[in-house]
C-alpha cells in the first residue's frame, strides 16, 4: 500500500487512528512520567491486566460493548487492583513489587475465565472482547477518539490542579507529608489518575502492551533532562510521536498492527534516547569516559617530564619519545595525544623532532600537580 503524508488528514481510517494513539501517547506518556519516578513501572502491567475482569463484567452486567460502558469497567476493576496492591504493602511485609506481581496474576486469571464463559454464550453479542487483549486500534471509531480525548482531559486536568502534591509525593513523601500534605488520599487520586490513563488505552494497544505506553515514553524522557516539568512534556511529546508513526506505519502494509507498531515506535525513541541523551547517554557517557582517560594520561605525562627534567640541572631539558613512553608505560600514539593536549595549554614545548621539554608554566603546573597528591 503507498502511503502519502496527505493521508494522514484525508484517510478517514487513518486520520482516526492516528488521532486515538497519539492522544493516548500523549496522556499515557505525561502521567507515566509519575509512575516511573515514583519506581511503579509495574503498575501498568499490573492495571493494565487487572483491568480485563472489569471489561468482561461489563459486558455481562450491561450487554453493552459500547467503548465508554467497556473503560468504565476496566476503570473500576484496574482501581480496585491498585488498592488491593496499596492494602497488601502497607499491611503484610510483602513488597511493592510481589503485590503487583500477585494481583496481575490473580485478576488476569479472572478474566480469562470470563472472558472464556463469554466466548461460549449462545450468541454473537460478544464477539470481538478479545480485542482487548492485544488491541485493536484499526476499529477505532470516531466516537472511540472523543472518549479518549475526553478521558486524557480529565486526566490531564486533575494532574495539572494537583501539579505541586503529585511533585513533592513522588520525590519525598516524607517531606510531602510535614508540609501537612494528605500523603495517602493523594497517593490514592495520583493512582487512580494513571488508572485512568492506562484503561483509556486498552482497546488501542490491549492489555499486554499497554504497561509500555506507560513506561517507555517516560524512561526516553529521563535521559534528556532532570526537570520534572521538561520530563513531563518530552514524555507526552514521545508518546505521541509514538502513537501517530506507529498508525502510519502500519498502514503502509496489510496485516501489520497498530498496537504492536506504536511500542516498536517506542522502543526505538527508548533506544535512540539511552544512546544519544547528553546527560546521561551510553555514547555521550563513553565519550566522556574516553575524555577523562585522556586528561589523566596528560597529567601523568606531565609529571614524568618533572620528574625526568629534576634529575638535570636544567628543568628546561628535553626527553626523546621514546623515553616518555617507557616510563608512562603507554602506545606512542596516547603519548603523542597527550603531548599534543600539553603542547596546546602552553604546558611543554618541543626542543627539535621528537625531543619534548617542560615550559615554565609547565614546570610551575607540575610542581602544584605533585605537591596536591602528597
Amino acid at each position: 500500500m503507498d502511503f502519502q503524508l496527505s493521508d494522514i488528514f484525508f484517510d478517514y481510517t487513518l486520520r482516526t487512528v492516528a488521532a486515538g494513539a497519539g492522544a493516548l501517547g500523549l496522556v499515557s506518556g505525561a502521567l507515566g512520567s509519575f509512575a516511573v519516578l515514583r519506581k511503579q513501572s509495574l503498575l501498568g502491567d499490573a492495571v493494565s491486566h487487572a483491568a480485563l475482569p472489569g471489561i468482561a463484567l461489563a459486558f455481562l452486567l450491561t450487554g453493552s460493548k459500547a467503548t465508554l460502558v467497556l473503560v468504565f469497567g476496566a476503570a473500576l476493576a484496574g482501581w480496585l487492583g491498585t488498592l488491593l496492591v496499596i492494602g497488601v504493602v502497607r499491611t503484610t511485609r510483602i513488597k511493592e513489587d510481589s503485590a503487583l506481581g500477585l494481583t496481575l496474576s490473580v485478576f488476569f486469571g479472572f478474566g480469562l475465565v470470563l472472558l472464556t464463559f463469554i466466548q461460549k454464550m449462545p450468541d454473537a453479542s460478544q464477539a470481538g472482547l478479545d480485542k482487548f487483549l492485544f488491541g485493536q486500534a484499526a476499529t477505532l471509531l470516531a466516537r472511540d477518539v472523543v472518549t479518549i480525548v475526553a478521558l486524557g482531559a480529565v486526566a490531564f486536568a486533575v494532574m495539572m490542579m494537583f501539579w505541586k502534591e503529585f511533585k513533592i509525593i513522588s520525590f519525598d513523601p516524607d517531606y510531602a507529608a510535614s508540609l501537612g500534605i494528605r500523603v495517602r488520599r493523594i497517593d490514592v487520586l495520583l493512582t487512580s489518575v494513571i488508572v485512568l490513563a492506562i484503561v483509556t488505552g486498552l482497546q488501542t494497544v490491549g492489555v499486554v502492551l499497554m504497561s509500555a505506553m506507560i513506561v517507555a515514553p517516560a524512561s526516553a524522557a529521563r535521559q534528556w533532562t532532570n526537570r520534572l516539568g521538561v520530563m513531563v512534556a518530552l514524555a507526552a511529546l514521545f508518546g505521541a510521536m509514538a502513537g501517530v508513526s506507529g498508525a502510519v506505519v502500519s498502514s503502509t502494509a496489510t496485516r501489520l498492527p497498530t498496537g504492536p507498531m506504536i511500542v516498536v515506535s517506542l522502543s526505538t525513541m527508548v533506544a535512540l534516547s539511552f544512546a544519544f541523551a547528553p546527560a546521561r547517554g551510553i555514547l555521550w557517557r563513553m565519550l566522556r569516559e574516553r575524555q577523562n582517560r585522556a586528561g589523566l594520561q596528560s597529567e601523568k605525562l606531565l609529571e614524568d617530564l618533572y620528574l625526568l627534567a629534576a634529575q638535570h640541572k636544567d628543568l628546561n631539558h628535553g626527553h626523546t619519545t621514546s623515553v616518555l613512553e617507557a616510563m608512562n608505560r603507554a602506545s606512542g600514539a596516547a603519548v603523542r595525544r597527550s603531548l599534543a593536549q600539553l603542547l596546546e595549554q602552553g604546558w611543554v614545548e618541543q626542543k627539535q623532532a621528537g625531543v619534548w621539554s617542560l615550559t615554565p608554566a609547565g614546570v610551575s603546573e607540575a610542581k602544584q600537580r605533585l605537591t596536591n597528591s602528597m
